[in-house]
């Protein structure tokens, strides 16, 4: 009997544990599908590398028969209980609210691009854009293209926040933002510019 109790507390622990990470669960592979359906939808159909499938982790507690079982019946019970993290596999990117971002973001683009193209802008790590060489930019432009940058940001920005809200989970905001900032670089035409450790570089 007393062999049971160390096993009665680790079947708690994993129950518990379990709770918490499902409650705090970000669907990363998601997040990087609806990022690049919606870079997609701005910058025009790309080539677009298929999200690594993620892997689960599995522990034994005890190499004995019993502990096996009752890890087992934890993870049975934490199923039926609690719906699986991995039942979600899409993020809703489809509201009026995104909708409407993304389609603001798609007519920028064909004045963004030009600037993409030159070095005059380019993707920075929080997922946003920037002036990178004003020296690029025609001197009657110049406050044109401030301003394409500051809209585009501000679009960008409320994007993130949108598809958190959307999804019923806010505090996913800066993890969204950290996915669509990694894709926006991955999916950028060569030559454009990005800044990675504080510094530009060119793809």
């Amino acid at each position: 009997m007393r062999r049971l109790i160390p096993l009665k507390l680790a079947l708690v622990s994993v129950l518990i544990a379990a709770c918490v990470t499902i409650n705090v669960y970000f669907p990363a592979a998601a997040a990087e599908k609806a990022a690049d359906k919606i870079i997609e939808d701005v910058w025009g159909k790309e080539q677009a590398p298929a999200a690594d499938p993620s892997s689960d982790k599995t522990s034994n507690l005890a190499p004995i028969a019993t502990s096996r079982l009752l890890l087992a019946a934890a993870g049975a019970v934490v199923n039926f209980v609690i719906p699986a993290a991995n039942a979600q596999v899409d993020l809703d990117v489809s509201t009026p609210e995104i909708r409407a971002i993304t389609a603001s973001m798609e007519s920028r683009h064909g004045s963004l691009v030009r600037y993409y193209s030159s070095g005059a802008i380019g993707l920075t790590a929080d997922g946003l854009i920037e002036v990178r060489d004003q020296n690029a930019i025609p001197l009657p432009e110049r406050n044109a293209v401030r301003q394409l940058v500051a809209d585009e940001n501000r679009d960008r920005a409320a994007l993130y926040a949108q598809i958190a809200k959307a999804n019923g989970h806010p505090e996913w905001e800066a993890d969204i933002r950290d996915t669509f900032a990694k894709r926006w670089i991955a999916k950028a035409q060569s030559g454009w510019y990005y800044k990675e450790g504080g510094g530009w570089k060119q793809k």
